[in-house]
């Protein structure tokens, strides 16, 4: 799962130099999820200007139909990967996220993108409430802040027992 990895989290409105870092790694890992026939499913923001809860607290932000709210071409979106969109933090969250899932076969969620503290923790709370296994990839993955980061990640551990792997680790699991 790749959340929000949308022009306005890497280099637009929300724009995240740390975000930006792991651009590679999360391209490198998607690649190999594809090649392995593993389903690439995007979490994204696309909020509604002017009505959405969460614009009110972090301003206009992937409004639907703008160039912001679009995956940054770095990951190279495919005809045969999954668009979830969400206006909430949560990928699951009035989405049919579960069910796309279940449809697939999804037994474990790889969680990638930002913010481990924000986003991916919402959804990864979900997830696991849903029964699914969460882990996360560590150099896919990333906040603001290297202990916003730090604190995410602890977090995903302790209240779901999301282990982080490297890419090599993941790519072997594929």
């Amino acid at each position: 799962m790749v959340v929000d990895m949308l022009n306005d989290f890497v280099t637009g409105a929300l724009a995240c130099d740390r975000g930006k870092a792991i651009v590679p790694a999360t391209a490198e890992l998607l690649d190999a999820a594809r090649a392995a026939g593993v389903p690439v499913i995007f979490c994204n923001d696309a909020h509604r200007a002017g009505i959405d809860r969460e614009c009110e607290l972090w301003g206009d932000h992937a409004i639907v139909g703008t160039p912001g709210a679009e995956v940054i071409p770095e990951l190279k979106l495919s005809d045969k990967d999954y668009v979830v969109p969400k206006r909430r933090y949560s990928g699951f969250f009035q989405t049919d996220l579960d069910i796309l899932l279940k449809e697939l076969g999804v037994k474990t969620v790889v969680m990638t993108g930002l913010h481990a503290h924000m986003c991916v923790r919402h959804t990864s709370a979900d997830a696991y409430c849903l029964g699914y296994d969460v882990v996360v990839a560590k150099q896919a993955t990333d906040s603001f802040t290297e202990e916003d980061y730090i604190n995410g990640l602890a977090y995903l551990k302790t209240c779901y027992g999301a282990d982080a792997y490297s890419n090599e680790e993941l790519i072997q699991m594929f």
